[in-house]
């Protein structure tokens, strides 16, 4: 069989292994939705337009065989044909792969590409340009002069060259599958271009080599577009596109120097060969400025939007950054920013300080989603009550601010306003919730600096809440003065203990009327080298908020055990009392603490009394009630302070289990006491009157039936030595308190009221106190 016989057996096979990738690709289309789908589609058309020219270049190869076709016009025509479908299919065949996955990441993107590819195809067309005309005149008598349509197709070709150069060097990995395409795609166009060229020039060995490359091109396309649908998802946010077109035009930037480089290089040489430029040439140059001139635009164009996006995100992070993101609000830093950008200090404005009373439980009780809730809500209603102009803030937790543009009396008033507003109750899912507000005042008009400022609203909200909450303070130095003292002596009352400087004075319980010292309430002084004497009203607050009352309790019980158990020892019958905070009460291991400390110092238990104060008993009664029981287990005896101050019930005095009660002085004052030593005593109970400061309250407690006393009139409190000496000094043998019947089992050591109590020997112990 001859060779031409050969190559049209194997270009008929060739065709219909193109019809083969068509219906290839058809599946693939359907297969697939959305843009890649229509890139399929696409392919499949190009692939069919192009299998249909593959048709008809081989039917030409047979006619111009059988010399049905001789003559040069049928032959130009035909070619022609053939190059407008060439032309038509790798139009299709570029635009399916331009549409691929990851072949363009933004449709945008998909213009720059182009325009990238026509600054490649330019070139390459020039450079061939001056390859084939005169002078070079490289293809002699082979160039097809005669079919002006080869130039679509050729252009194309040159266009698909340049898709797939971008494409190998922009497109995100993998990328093998689309430069593939590319591949096939731009053989698919040059072979076009041979098959027209060869029916043009009567060559039928060019136009059966071309039959048969075609369909191996429409084959690569046909394989490799079916593994680009693994490519990456095109972003659907534009700024992601825009990033992504940024970070790929980094890659390979040297694409626009070469092309430019080559033309100039092969315009140069036509030049001095003494070549012309005919219109094509001028055409040619002209789209590669075009395309060169269009990139940069759209590149300006691109940097433009990319830093208005980046100048929007920046603005809208700033805002982020300045705003709390439950309620709404600026947040601490937003606060501060527009305490800087107004420049307030020293200006008619006021900065409010705000902290919700009783936020914790909410949280606690409710659950922190009904938390949240109320913060919003809370947000809401303060947004509502200011005026335009003014700055609300949540600083953190159930902490928000104002700052307001009013002057410091006019702001006092819109802040008692906000008392109202935020005090209102909080209807909520689980149910209404009811809080109040403490807001501290301060004004700006006097203030250095924004650091002052806050420092100043943060101290009067702190004295608002430390005197009753529910309340607006306006800053005074006053508060400034008075903190300052609470923060020194805070810091000085933690090394009292170590730098002995606390010590115990001892106030008489004496037996009225003949006024015989039979017990002694301790009571804590403390003595500093450069603040003087500093009261227990004054330090004992700052003990329990600072968390010192306990450590500062354990001290006082064995001081005063130590000290009972040395006047014991030398023979005298007394007690002493020692007063007991609610947190040291609710402690898990004060029980024991007290054990340790009796056993420590051998002090009968009866002889110690713990004092609780009336407020305790407002707390918690159960919890009381259980400690107080525990208490009682040990032997010691329990008293009730300052009973009559308004807190227990009549109730509630029967359930608690005590043994004295102690009258609070106001109720001396007031000739009460009849009535509360008839009370005592029907629930069994020994009562003691206290603030007996004069004569005549001394004669109305007795009248009253009350035994004992204690008050500045029998006695001020003094140091342990002078408290021994009055017990020395004593006339009379002293009586003890007496113990109610269902003590006397468990006090072995009181005798009868009589005689003295039994001298349980001498006993150093400072060596327990210390292990203790």
């Amino acid at each position: 069989m001859p060779l031409p016989s050969v190559v049209a057996a194997v270009a008929t096979a060739g065709v219909v292994f193109a019809v083969v990738c068509v219906v290839m690709l058809t599946a693939s289309a359907r297969a697939h939705a959305g843009a890649c789908r229509r890139a399929y589609w696409l392919l499949a058309a190009g692939a069919a337009v192009a299998a249909l020219t593959c048709v008809g270049g081989i039917a030409a190869s047979i006619a111009m065989q059988e010399h049905v076709v001789h003559s040069q016009p049928d032959r130009t025509l035909l070619g022609s044909l053939l190059a407008l479908g060439i032309a038509v299919s790798s139009g299709l065949l570029l635009a399916g792969l331009l549409m691929l996955p990851g072949a363009a990441p933004t449709p945008p993107g998909m213009l720059r590409h182009l325009l990238d590819a026509l600054v490649i195809a330019a070139a390459v067309w020039f450079v061939c340009w001056v390859a084939v005309s005169e002078p070079t005149h490289l293809l002699g008598d082979r160039t097809p002069s005669g079919c002006r349509p080869l130039l679509i197709p050729a252009a194309i070709a040159a266009l698909a060259l340049g898709v797939s150069v971008i494409t190998a060097m922009r497109a995100p990995q993998p990328r093998g599958p689309v430069v593939r395409v590319g591949a096939g795609v731009t053989l698919a166009a040059v072979a076009g271009i041979g098959l027209a060229s060869g029916v043009c020039q009567g060559r039928t060995l060019l136009v059966d080599v071309s039959a048969v490359l075609l369909p191996a091109a429409l084959g690569i396309v046909a394989f490799a577009a079916r593994h680009a649908d693994r490519m990456p998802v095109p972003p659907t946010d534009p700024g992601e596109g825009l990033a992504i077109e940024g970070e790929l035009s980094r890659r390979g930037s040297a694409y626009a120097f070469l092309p430019m480089a080559a033309m100039a290089t092969s315009a140069l040489y036509h030049l001095l060969r003494g070549g012309e430029f005919d219109l094509i040439g001028i055409v040619t140059g002209s789209l590669e400025g075009f395309a060169l001139v269009a990139r940069q635009f759209l590149a300006l164009r691109d940097v433009r939007a990319y830093a208005e996006r980046l100048r929007d995100r920046e603005a809208y992070f700033r805002e982020l950054a300045h705003t709390d993101p439950l309620t709404g609000l600026a947040n601490r830093r937003g606060l501060l920013s527009a305490l800087e950008d107004e420049r307030v200090a020293g200006a008619e404005a006021a900065l409010l300080s705000l902290d919700l009373d009783g936020f914790k439980n909410v949280n606690d009780m409710r659950g922190h989603d009904v938390g949240d809730a109320v913060l919003v809500e809370v947000g809401q209603r303060l947004r509502m009550a200011l005026r335009p102009g003014d700055v609300a803030a949540r600083l953190g937790g159930d902490e928000f601010a104002v700052l307001m543009w009013a002057r410091p009396g006019e702001a006092k008033r819109a802040a008692s306003r906000l008392l109202g507003v935020l005090g209102g109750p909080y209807e909520q899912e689980a149910g209404t919730v009811f809080l109040s507000v403490s807001i501290g005042l301060a004004g700006c008009a006097t203030v250095p600096d924004v650091a002052t400022l806050l420092r100043n609203a943060d101290i009067a909200l702190r004295w608002a809440k430390s005197h009753g909450k529910n309340r607006v303070e306006l800053y005074d130095i006053e508060y400034d003065v008075k903190l300052r003292r609470l923060t020194e002596l805070e810091h000085e009352l933690r090394g009292a203990i170590d730098r002995d400087e606390l010590h115990l004075q001892y106030q008489p319980v004496v037996m009225l009327p003949d006024v015989r010292p039979v017990g002694a309430e301790a009571l804590l002084r403390w003595q500093h080298p450069r603040l003087g004497k500093v009261g227990p009203d004054e330090f004992i607050p700052v003990a329990e908020e600072c968390g010192m009352i306990n450590r500062l309790g354990a001290w006082v019980l064995h001081q005063a055990c130590h000290q009972l158990s040395r006047w014991l020892a030398e023979g005298h019958d007394v007690w002493v009392s020692v007063n007991v905070s609610p947190r040291e009460l609710h402690a898990p291991g004060y029980v024991d603490q007290v054990k340790d400390a009796l056993r420590a110092h051998r002090v009968p238990p009866q002889r110690l009394v713990l004092e609780v104060t009336e407020h305790a008993v407002s707390s918690d009664v159960e919890e009381l009630i259980r400690r107080l029981r525990d208490l009682r287990e040990t032997g010691v005896r329990i008293a009730l302070d300052d009973f009559g101050a308004g807190y227990s019930s009549l109730g509630q005095l029967r359930r608690l289990p005590v043994d004295i009660l102690k009258i609070d002085h106001s109720l001396v004052v007031k000739e009460m006491v009849r009535v509360v030593v008839e009370l005592g005593h029907q629930f069994g109970l020994e009562v003691i009157a206290e603030g007996i400061g004069e004569q005549r309250q001394m004669t109305m407690v007795v009248e009253a039936g009350c035994k004992l006393g204690q008050g500045y009139l029998s006695g001020w409190p003094v140091p342990a030595e002078h408290f021994e000496a009055r017990l020395e000094s004593a006339t009379s043998p002293a009586r003890v308190v007496p113990v109610p019947e269902q003590k006397r089992d468990r006090d072995q050591n009181a005798g009868p009221t009589s005689r003295r109590a039994q001298n349980v020997r001498s006993v150093d112990s400072s060596h327990e106190m210390r292990q203790a």
